[in-house]
């Protein structure tokens, strides 16, 4: 089999120029894992005066407050622009919450930081999605919320961290999850749920597949109203204005029961969340409050704009249970031609991982251990389960929405303020779904460097995407990330456009052309906003150790005076040769790019001169520093 004719790479051909919209990168990427894994603490979420955005919305908040601009989930999935989310909700019968996203500490809380305190895993991915596997151990005891925050706060900076295992609750056995995404269809993707009793007695653990809309109507006044209902007794019919209507079908449980459907909207429980009278009747907790608390808290009329299949399945210990599921575009004719069951879902799974197994045999080193191509291969999942839709209006965000209450003023000065002209809606590439729940620009960078192996479009959407006039200031400044669009990262783009022009081994000099163009306007932002003296060296900000030094380079000098950076100046010699290699590339088809050549040669050239002349080489040590001056 040739590299490029396995059927997976047939699917990533469909894709259209890496410079249109995300609806022209083909049909299969309509639907994939694009749902948060947090967006809580976030600083979309933030409307605080002082910018304290863990406190502001905290994990306690999340199950019973609508988000503004996100949503999160567990081993979910969604369209590409975030509308419609499908994701997987537990409870073991002993918490006093549904675990509906994973749980961790806040930065404040922990006592080296954030720190995420579940366990899973990305154990399968195909670039185009057609197969998603994910993997989680869930405690069958009450889960240790009060315990790990209490004793991770009495913990010091010298002492490790208090783990989730380190509290015993495992001891006493736990369930194992397995999540199958298996795409029959673009738009007809089946579900299987996985659970293993780990424990030593028979244990029930509650099953519910959830489905809801981002809500989008309550911060703009003319948007239409979703709605999911029952259709029958197997099938909730999710429609909205744009996505049209989508069937999320339940097969019998293990028992052979029909799950129950719950309903409730995606709206803040003003009780539960401000002490406010009013709100909803049947809020964002109200699957929550109804199937842990037994409360009236769903809507009896099996309507709503969240819902959920509710399976309760018994398991005897060191036995597995399967849960099925079938989510499809109702506008489109059956792909399957069979009526579906669990026998047709198995069959396409396991078609799936041949395709998977025949694609991934194409990138593995023909020397690898087995061991060594497992890893390659969940290296790669990891990446592609860590695609995320990343919706951030920063304009709207320091003005706030029609109708709404306005922001603090104080937000109009701090965080972000200088960049109204962000205003993302696109599918990133998260540094970690949890922890960094938002793009950083050079994680990004080293991202697209990997991508490009498995899906060259998408690593090439990946910098024109963060290098449009929606991401790039005016100025020609690239955002750092969320907390801090100002702060400055290395400027490895121009590197990364090259590898991935390289990798992908498809003469695509568009793409090159492209990119080319507006990394010349970051050049130039770099040469005159952080050259401060005109002396080719460079002061800059986050640039290398990951900000790990004496002191924080990011914020201002605690003394009078310009430090230049040797990494910094290191980091823009790098660009000038880089963009002096995409120019040479380019002069191979047109000549207009020969003076540019020459250009970057002859810059490269200052700053090297200036690395040695200006006193960064230390000539005893043999090692450049940064000067004070």
């Amino acid at each position: 089999m040739t590299p490029l004719s396995t059927p997976e790479h047939q699917r990533l051909s469909g894709a259209g120029g890496p410079e249109g919209p995300l609806s022209e990168a083909g049909p299969w990427a309509q639907w994939g894992p694009y749902l948060s894994e947090r967006a809580w603490g976030t600083v979309r979420e933030d409307y605080s005066p002082g910018g304290t955005a863990w406190e502001y919305f905290p994990h306690d908040h999340a199950r019973s407050r609508a988000y503004r601009w996100n949503e999160d989930g567990m081993a979910g999935i969604s369209d590409v622009h975030g509308r419609l989310c499908l994701a997987l909700a537990l409870w073991n019968g002993r918490d006093p919450i549904l675990k509906e996203r994973m749980f961790g500490l806040t930065g404040n809380e922990g006592n080296h930081g954030e720190d995420v305190k579940d366990y899973w895993w990305f154990t399968e991915a195909l670039p185009s999605h057609a197969l998603l596997k994910w993997r989680y151990h869930y405690p069958q005891q009450a889960f240790p919320y009060g315990d790990l925050v209490a004793t991770n706060r009495a913990r010091g900076r010298l002492d490790p961290e208090y783990e989730l295992l380190d509290t015993g609750v495992f001891d006493a056995g736990y369930w194992i999850v397995e999540t199958t995404y298996a795409k029959a269809e673009p738009n007809d993707i089946l579900l299987k749920v996985t659970v293993r009793n780990a424990g030593r007695e028979t244990d029930t653990i509650h099953v519910l597949p959830t489905l809801w809309f981002r809500n989008t109507w309550s911060w703009n006044p003319d948007a239409r109203l979703p709605s999911i209902s029952l259709d029958g007794a197997d099938a909730l019919v999710a429609e909205h204005e744009d996505l049209g209507a989508w069937r999320l079908e339940a097969a019998p449980g293990p028992d052979g029961a029909m799950p129950e459907p719950l309903f409730c909207d995606n709206e803040t429980n003003e009780r539960a969340v401000f002490g406010a009278a009013g709100g909803p009747d049947y809020a964002k907790d109200g699957i929550n409050d109804h199937v842990v608390g037994g409360l009236p808290t769903v809507n009896p009329a099996e309507e709503g704009t969240k819902s959920a299949w509710w399976y309760r399945v018994e398991v005897q210990p060191g036995e597995t249970a399967e849960v099925h599921l079938r989510f499809r575009d109702d506008s489109v004719p059956d792909a399957l031609g069979v009526p579906w069951s669990g026998d047709v879902l198995q069959a396409i799974v396991h078609e799936r991982e041949t395709e998977a197994d025949e694609f991934y045999a194409t990138l593995t080193p023909a020397d690898a251990t087995p061991e060594e191509a497992a890893v390659m291969r969940q290296g790669f999942a990891g990446m592609i389960w860590s695609k995320q839709y990343y919706p951030y209006d920063v304009n709207r965000w320091l003005d706030g929405d029609p109708g709404q209450p306005a922001p603090p003023p104080e937000r109009r000065s701090g965080r972000n303020a200088d960049w109204r002209s962000l205003d993302a809606a696109d599918v990133m590439s998260m540094p970690d779904p949890w922890e960094y729940p938002w793009f950083a620009a050079w994680d990004l960078a080293f991202h697209t460097v990997v991508f490009a192996h498995v899906d060259p479009w998408f690593a090439k959407y990946q910098l024109l995407a963060l290098t449009r006039e929606w991401f790039m200031h005016p100025n020609g400044a690239l955002p750092a990330y969320e907390w801090s669009f100002d702060d400055v990262n290395p400027p490895v783009h121009a590197w990364a456009a090259l590898r991935v022009h390289e990798i992908a081994g498809d003469d695509d000099s568009r793409f090159l052309e492209r990119i080319f163009h507006k990394l010349l306007l970051n050049f130039t932002w770099w040469v005159n906003r952080k050259d401060s003296e005109g002396n080719n060296l460079f002061e800059g900000g986050f640039l290398g150790l990951d900000n790990i030094g004496p002191f924080d380079r990011s914020a201002a000098l605690p003394v009078a005076g310009v430090l230049e950076q040797s990494d910094g100046t290191g980091w823009m010699a790098m660009y000038a040769l880089n963009l002096l290699d995409m120019a040479i590339c380019l002069a191979l088809n047109d000549r207009t790019y020969v003076d540019m050549a020459t250009k970057f040669f002859e810059h490269f050239a200052y700053i090297a001169e200036a690395a040695y002349q200006q006193g960064l080489w230390d000539e005893e040590d043999s090692f450049f520093y940064d000067q004070l001056r």
